[in-house]
């Protein structure tokens, strides 16, 4: 048996006025991911448990069968995993990202998607910058980097009150900014980025190019040593991850899954999405599980553009889904799961936390016949699992 999971990353959606109250989904042409939901099952899943943020670290993880409410680490050190940091016992890790504030208020999250090779620019005079031991910058993926510091409050800083960026668009952020008997120092170091990163030659260029400039770092998503039991162990299976995002791969390398990278896989609306179907499918000759994650739908909601959310989820039924339904016709062995791992409504810009959509086939799963995937169809059918482990357990073992 061969087991596919295609996470399109915050894809679930609400309705748009200008789709005449249709959600991105329903206006998208999905014949792919409608077959699977008319041959298969489909319903809601809840991935984000009560009282947890609804982050694509806790959606993933429940996806992948592991209880957020008992293996929250924290997002950055899931994704210092990937970039092989291993922390230390009085060690937490931060999200950095590289963002646009302009007059006090958080204008881009992302300052314009700038590039890896411009960041480091930034992290490298960051690290030349701060004086104090035990404190060092990462350079991750476009905006996405990494901090980590020493502390002898290793509870009190997890505990601090941080926010992720994407979730403030537009917003003043002084009523953001970390809060926390230890957040002095983060909100420090914060503040010591904008003087050094204001008439930057780095931002200079990008201004003259008509781009978001990098104003300063924002410090997120802190945690700690993480700790997970091996997916095979819990499954019987051997298994590949595939994703741009170093918070996916880290938990596929902490759970001993194999990481592939992909050739042009970007994390954004340019990914290499038929790449990601024919190294998923390659990775089946020697494993029987793939998880294959694609940012593209996410980044949209959070930019509220409804044109690239419609495109990106079209390339993905296409190159993905479609790819590995080609590759499987007539081949009964085969089991395909499609849930998103949280909504990112482009009316709000943000992660929220209802219920996602899914549909699954294959072997052993009795049809039910949904006409398409929607979040209609899928909202009519009920609230089918109650966690991302129900569902991971039904679709692996039932």
């Amino acid at each position: 048996m061969k087991y596919v999971i295609i996470v399109p990353d915050g894809m679930a959606d609400e309705p748009v006025e200008i789709l005449g109250d249709k959600t991105p989904l329903e206006a998208a042409h999905t014949p792919n991911m409608d077959y699977v939901a008319s041959h298969g099952i489909s319903g809601l899943v809840k991935t984000i448990p009560e009282g947890m943020p609804p982050g694509s670290d806790i959606g993933n993880l429940s996806l992948l069968g592991y209880d957020p409410q008992q293996c929250s680490f924290g997002r950055a050190p899931l994704e210092a995993a990937s970039q092989g940091i291993l922390l230390a016992d009085d060690e937490v890790a931060f999200r950095c990202n590289m963002v646009t504030v302009v007059d006090g208020k958080m204008m881009d999250y992302s300052a314009g998607h700038i590039s890896t090779k411009e960041s480091a620019v930034f992290i490298a005079d960051l690290n030349k910058q701060v004086k104090k031991d035990g404190i060092k910058f990462y350079t991750g993926k476009s905006y996405r980097h990494l901090m980590v510091m020493k502390t002898r409050n290793k509870e009190e800083v997890f505990k601090m009150k941080t926010t992720p960026p994407h979730d403030i668009q537009d917003q003043d952020i002084q009523k953001h900014l970390p809060a926390g008997e230890s957040a002095t120092l983060i909100r420090q170091l914060m503040e010591m980025s904008e003087k050094l990163f204001a008439n930057h030659p780095v931002n200079q260029v990008r201004i003259d190019l008509k781009e978001n400039p990098a104003t300063m770092i924002w410090l997120w998503g802190q945690g700690i040593k993480p700790q997970l039991p091996a997916f095979s162990e819990r499954f019987g299976v051997k298994g590949s991850i595939i994703s741009a995002v170093d918070l996916v791969t880290g938990i596929g390398k902490l759970i001993g899954l194999n990481v592939i990278d992909v050739p042009g896989a970007t994390g954004y609306f340019d990914t290499n999405y038929r790449g990601k179907a024919d190294y998923a499918l390659e990775s089946l000759r020697e494993n029987d599980f793939v998880y294959i994650h694609i940012e593209a739908p996410d980044e949209a909601g959070h930019n509220g553009d409804v044109r690239q959310k419609i495109a990106a989820i079209e390339h993905i039924d296409k190159d993905i889904v479609g790819t590995i339904l080609n590759h499987f016709r007539g081949k009964s062995d085969v089991r395909v799961l499609i849930s998103s791992d949280h909504p990112t409504p482009v009316g709000k810009r943000a992660h929220t936390r209802d219920p996602v959509g899914f549909c699954m086939f294959g072997k052993g799963i009795p049809p039910e016949g949904t006409e398409r995937f929607t979040e209609t169809l899928t909202r009519a059918k009920g609230l089918k699992f109650q966690s991302g482990q129900e569902l991971i357990q039904f679709f692996m073992r039932s």
